[in-house]
């Protein structure tokens, strides 16, 4: 293979998993055993997160003899409660667990991320530019959780292919620099010249002079056709970043150029969402979502043969989570043992979604349906 990645045979097969299962597998064979088990997916620590990488795991466990339970695609979840749930024989997904965590993990950890900038950033456009962040094998899984955690756009040529969106973005740094150090206008003028014009005049402005001199150039050079600026100032020249935001605006709008928005981006985070979302008319975030710390799932078998079990500090038998439609907050969702009586008035979370091996149409992988769900519960979330 030219690079480095694993086929989906090779997952679908197993072969992504941890040794150790393999010697489970030949342990548990050679000696006749292979109990009826019950897993759960579980995390610890504090706070929300949002649930993704379902329609994964659904083709790795599709034609297993095993039935599986899982909360909806972008459902808002808490610590300790199972979000995933397998039942059958253990030697049927043994082998499948560490490619499950990683779908589940890795994804989770990426839509959250999504979700808590854009919940920040409210009706402030936000725009997924960092799969040059990752391996591009995974690009298309960035651009696919980003948009489900509610960013408005992606840049990625492929990714946006893969999630039926159209790309977004105007212009790199590389285009003013082959023009030339003082030759801004002219690449400005040729990008409004040769792009379609659906596109958005967004211009780059600080490639060779500071922010407020480049975008009085572009602003002079593109007139009414100019939508925005972009400032990508890097860390090592940003100092007061907010300052400089707020210079570039007044310069701007003293010459009669109000309506040209101010986009930012490079190094972008929440705590810069928080403090720049009223100044801006857009952020850029790559880095801080592309790379987002995964969920810290673990699987877990927490009942064997019809009675509870579990390693310690796990807590075993199988389980349901209900859940009220008021405010999602910490501490409010029911876990009940699946034997006992629901409560009244609340839902629950976990629903069939492999049966016998096969995928439950009911069950939804809607990337649509995903986003919008975020988005409701996001509304709701109390923090």
């Amino acid at each position: 293979m030219t690079f480095s990645i694993v086929p989906d045979e090779d997952i679908l097969e197993g072969k992504t998993t941890d040794i150790y299962f393999l010697r489970t597998e030949e342990v548990l064979r050679e000696k006749g055993v292979n109990p009826d088990v019950v897993a759960e997916v579980t995390t610890t620590g504090r706070g929300w997160s949002v649930l993704a990488g379902l329609e994964d795991v659904a083709h790795l466990l599709e034609g297993k003899d095993v039935d599986v339970y899982a909360m909806s695609e972008g459902t808002i979840f808490f610590p300790y409660e199972p979000v995933l749930q397998i039942e059958g024989r253990y030697l049927e997904f043994a082998r499948y667990e560490t490619p499950l965590l990683g779908f589940l993990c890795h994804e989770s950890g990426i839509v959250t991320k999504a979700a808590r900038i854009k919940r920040l950033a409210g009706d402030v456009p936000v725009i997924s530019f960092g799969t040059r962040r990752q391996h591009p094998a995974l690009a298309a899984m960035i651009e696919k959780c980003a948009y489900l955690g509610g960013m408005n756009g992606v840049s990625c040529v492929a990714g946006a292919e893969r999630i039926g969106l159209k790309p977004t973005g105007t212009m790199p740094h590389s285009l003013i620099i082959c023009f030339g150090e003082g030759k801004q206008k002219e690449a400005w003028k040729a990008f409004d010249d040769v792009i379609a014009e659906e596109v958005p005049r967004i211009c780059l402005c600080d490639t060779y002079y500071d922010e407020k001199a480049e975008s009085i150039l572009a602003a002079e050079a593109l007139g009414d056709s100019l939508r925005a600026v972009r400032l990508d100032t890097p860390t090592t020249r940003k100092g007061d970043f907010k300052g400089i935001i707020e210079e570039v605006r007044w310069a701007l709008d003293i010459r009669g150029y109000k309506n040209v928005g101010i986009f930012v981006s490079g190094g972008i985070g929440e705590a810069e969402v928080v403090e720049l979302k009223d100044i801006v008319a857009g952020f850029g975030v790559g880095t801080s979502v592309a790379n987002a710390k995964c969920i810290d799932f673990a699987l877990d078998i927490i009942e064997k043969e019809g009675w509870p079990c579990a390693k310690r500090g796990k807590r075993g038998g199988k389980k349901q989570v209900y859940r009220s439609r008021g405010v999602i907050e910490e501490g409010k969702d029911e876990m009940k043992l699946a034997k006992e009586a629901p409560p009244e008035d609340m839902e629950p979370l976990l629903k069939p979604m492999i049966v016998k091996g096969k995928i439950v149409d009911e069950f939804s992988f809607s990337r649509e349906e995903a986003r919008a769900r975020v988005q409701e519960q996001l509304k709701r979330v109390k923090l």
